[in-house]
């Protein structure tokens, strides 16, 4: 394991978020767009949106993002909170720091008093799917999406 901090993510982050962020969305086969990477940053900058980020830094560099979302449930009456984006630079895999962003997910879950901490991953992602195993079973959960080809 690396020497690594987990830190909330701060406006002079912002270089290196987007070249996670990128990647990231390249790793899921979608090309990034400005307009929803600027959006996406703003808000989580935005104290008054339920959008964060936590970042893993080695080293001086960040090394590792996770994007996450507090919302309601109809199931629970603490909110809860979904891990939305998760990616650790190539070069700072298997060294633990995909784990230490979920450590710190989970801290932040338990102090904060939210009901629950989920994620999703693709099937065939079999390297994050060895990490999330080790913390829960797959829920059996399958996931059914409809897309506004009218809405960005």
């Amino acid at each position: 394991m690396i020497n690594v901090v987990i830190r909330p993510v701060t406006a002079l982050d912002e270089p290196r978020w987007r070249e996670l962020w990128d990647a990231y969305t390249r790793f899921y086969e979608r090309e990034p767009v400005e307009e929803i990477t600027r959006h996406t940053w703003a808000r989580i900058m935005d104290e008054h949106a339920p959008v964060y980020a936590i970042v893993a830094e080695s080293g001086g560099e960040v090394v590792g993002i996770a994007n996450y979302l507090l919302h309601e449930s109809t199931s629970a009456l603490a909110p809860v909170c979904y891990l939305q984006d998760l990616f650790v630079d190539p070069a700072a895999r298997t060294r633990g720091v995909g784990g230490l962003l979920i450590d710190r997910l989970w801290e932040l879950t338990r102090a904060n008093g939210w009901s629950r901490l989920y994620w999703q991953t693709r099937e065939n992602n079999y390297r994050a799917r060895a990490l999330y195993d080790r913390y829960t079973p797959h829920s059996g959960f399958l996931r059914y999406v409809l897309s506004n080809p009218d809405a960005a």
